[in-house]
């Protein structure tokens, strides 16, 4: 490929970006752009029994583990699980980022969430967004000559204002392969957000069963996306198509990135069908 895209996501923790946009960046993966998740923190908060420097090595190795199934890049930053904080430190970190990595698209938590991690993903990334233009801000690195477009990853949250679908991606084809990252993340999948839930009896034993269930329960998510935003597939992929997905996941255009044209439409969401 002569110019792949890249795509850049951050999520406040291991497992975020896999969660939300995994099915996207193996979409992406699969037809040879260039996609890489960046965890904010180390994760090291995330678990009920084991904690410190045992638990961030287990999520680092859960982390790159994920990346190889779907082809991509995973880097897991040093901050403090549960401590992330939009401060300028970590403001230019983001924008570091960014500028070295030359995103076409940005993915990152709404600023609108439960998680005090993933409220300043969101923060941090919406405050990078101009910044990575301007050439006497963090000087040392080259500044892009463009925004990058940026979009946020779903959400529940109706308050100020529900997720607004611009995107909703037929994830079907690489459903399997997202189910498969996720299982990788064995500290959150089968045991931390099991027993966060009240739910942690119910994880079964062996990899066949526990990837079944997880399908199951994690899976719903997306499944419940594609029903919610139906009449959006139907416009993006036609009302033939879009009647026979069953898994997507959808995202929010952020208005502080670069617009999205439908000129740049192909270009940029390859995996649409031509319209």
């Amino acid at each position: 490929m002569a110019d792949p895209l890249h795509i850049l996501a951050f999520g406040a923790h291991p497992d975020d970006c896999d969660a939300r946009a995994g099915g996207l960046a193996c979409l992406y993966a699969g037809l040879g752009h260039r996609v890489r998740f960046v965890s904010l923190t180390d994760g090291g908060a995330g678990h009920h029994e084991t904690g410190g420097v045992e638990l961030v090595r287990r999520r680092h190795a859960e982390a790159q583990a994920a990346a190889r199934v779907a082809g991509i890049e995973y880097v897991v930053l040093d901050s403090h699980d549960g401590e992330l904080e939009a401060d300028l430190a970590n403001r230019r970190q983001v924008v570091e980022i960014m500028r070295t990595f030359r995103p076409d698209l940005v993915l990152t938590h709404r600023p609108v969430d439960y998680h005090p991690d993933h409220r300043a993903a969101g923060v941090l990334v919406q405050d990078a967004s101009y910044l990575v233009t301007v050439p006497n801000y963090l000087a040392r690195v080259p500044h892009l000559l463009r925004q990058p477009v940026i979009a946020y990853t779903r959400d529940g949250f109706t308050r100020p204002t529900p997720l607004r679908a611009d995107l909703v991606v037929d994830i079907d084809s690489v459903f399997a392969l997202k189910t498969a990252m996720l299982h990788c993340h064995t500290s959150q999948m089968y045991e931390w957000l099991p027993y966060n839930a009240g739910r942690l009896a119910e994880v079964p034993e062996g990899d066949a069963n526990r990837l079944a269930w997880l399908a199951d329960t994690r899976g719903a998510g997306d499944i419940a996306t594609a029903d919610r935003y139906r009449d959006r597939l139907v416009a993006l992929y036609g009302a033939e198509h879009a009647s026979q997905v069953v898994h997507a996941e959808a995202f929010e255009l952020c208005e502080y990135g670069a617009p999205l044209p439908r000129d740049e439409w192909a270009r940029l969401l390859p995996f649409l069908p031509a319209r």
